[in-house]
């Protein structure tokens, strides 16, 4: 059984339906993907290498991992 786990962002707000707590995190094989638990918004952010070679620098506050 391969099961996925969930790791909630505790103040997180859905962009969607503007619920708090309610964001998880999944990791998966092509990147990480946030969800909301309640409305199903969702949203992909792949790899590192894509995000190093996409995002500009200047627009980068933090990055953080939890693994």
């Amino acid at each position: 059984m391969n099961r996925k786990r969930k790791r909630f962002i505790a103040g997180g707000v859905c962009p969607k339906c503007h619920s708090m707590d309610t964001l998880a995190i999944l990791y998966e094989e092509q990147g990480e993907k946030m969800e909301c638990v309640k409305c199903g918004y969702d949203e992909y952010q792949k790899n590192d290498a894509d995000f190093k070679s996409h995002q500009d620098p200047k627009s980068i506050i933090g990055r953080f991992s939890l693994k």
